[in-house]
C-alpha cells in the first residue's frame, strides 16, 4: 500500500488488518470455538477482504485529493468515504448474508469458517472507515502537513 499510494497510507492499512485479525481471533476466544486450519484460512480471507475494502477507500481518497486541491485533506477524506460508503455497505451486506446462511445451515468446519467471515466482514467494513482513514489523517496532519507548511514558509519572500 505504501509503495502503490504513498507512505502515509501504509500504517493505517496495517493497523486496520491487525485490528481485524485480532478481533476475529478474539471472537473465537470469547465463544470458545475451535481454532483450526479452517479458522486460519478464514482469518486470511478476512485480511484480504479488509485490504480490498481499504484499497477502494484509499484509491478514492487519492483520486479526490488530486481533483480537489483547493480543499483541506480532511474534507477530501470525508468526501471520499461518503462516495464509497454505499458500495462498501452493499458489498459487505452481500457477503455477510451469504456467510450468515452458511453459519446457520452449515456444519462442522464450514460453520467455523462462516462465523469467522461474519465477524470479519463486520469489523473489516468499519475498520476501513474508522481505523485506517483516521490514521491516514493523523499522519497527514502530524508529518506531511507540517512539512508542507515549513516548505511554504521557506519559499515566502521576507
Amino acid at each position: 500500500i505504501a509503495v502503490r499510494f504513498d507512505f502515509r497510507y501504509g500504517p493505517g492499512t496495517i493497523a486496520s488488518l491487525l485490528h481485524d485479525a485480532i478481533l476475529v481471533m478474539g471472537a473465537f476466544a470469547i465463544t470458545y470455538r475451535e481454532f483450526s486450519l479452517t479458522t486460519i484460512a478464514a482469518i486470511l480471507t478476512v485480511i484480504g477482504y479488509s485490504m480490498n475494502d481499504t484499497i477502494v477507500v484509499f484509491d478514492r481518497i487519492r483520486e479526490d485529493a488530486s481533483r480537489m486541491r483547493d480543499k483541506k485533506f480532511d474534507k477530501v477524506v470525508n468526501t471520499a468515504i461518503n462516495e464509497t460508503l454505499s458500495r462498501t455497505i452493499l458489498t459487505s451486506a452481500t457477503v455477510f448474508f451469504v456467510t450468515l446462511a452458511m453459519n446457520i445451515w452449515g456444519t462442522g468446519v464450514i460453520r467455523d469458517f462462516a462465523f469467522a467471515m461474519n465477524v470479519g466482514v463486520i469489523v473489516g467494513t468499519y475498520s476501513s472507515i474508522f481505523v485506517a482513514s483516521p490514521i491516514l489523517l493523523w499522519l497527514d496532519q502530524r508529518f506531511f502537513a507540517a512539512n508542507a507548511k515549513s516548505k511554504t514558509k521557506k519559499r515566502a519572500p521576507a
